[in-house]
């Protein structure tokens, strides 16, 4: 009981955390951070839910577009190294999966006869 207690602590503690910090980055910091957002107030409250709950990251990446420490050049290129070793392990991993899938399939045993079930009364 004391494991699911802290663990109800933590959790009350955490979303509290998040809305105090989306209050202030909802009505401040995406507006420095996202020229998109600038003027459009009626979709934040949308996004409420999703700061509060990461805003751990939210916070990280505010403070690294403020301090202007983001590589932007580098934001959009796609990892192309990345892609072929992802492709090979899914191409090996994928049939795999599936031929353990069928060779440790159940059978069920012939010699039993089924039975059928009468409704409880």
């Amino acid at each position: 009981m004391e494991t699911a207690t802290a663990l109800m602590d933590f959790a009350e503690i955490y979303g509290w955390i998040g809305l105090i910090v989306s209050i202030p980055f909802l009505l401040v910091g995406i507006d420095r951070i996202d020229e998109d957002a600038r003027g459009a107030y009626v979709y934040r409250p949308l996004l409420l839910p999703g700061v509060v709950l990461i805003w751990p990251i939210v916070l990280w990446r505010w403070a690294v577009l403020e301090m202007g420490a983001d590589k932007w050049p580098l934001r959009h290129r796609p990892p192309r190294k990345a892609h072929g070793a992802a492709a090979l392990a899914l191409a090996i991993c994928i049939p795999a999966i599936i031929i353990a899938g069928i060779a440790v399939k159940q059978t069920w045993p012939s010699d039993v006869a089924p039975q059928q079930l009468e409704a409880p009364e």
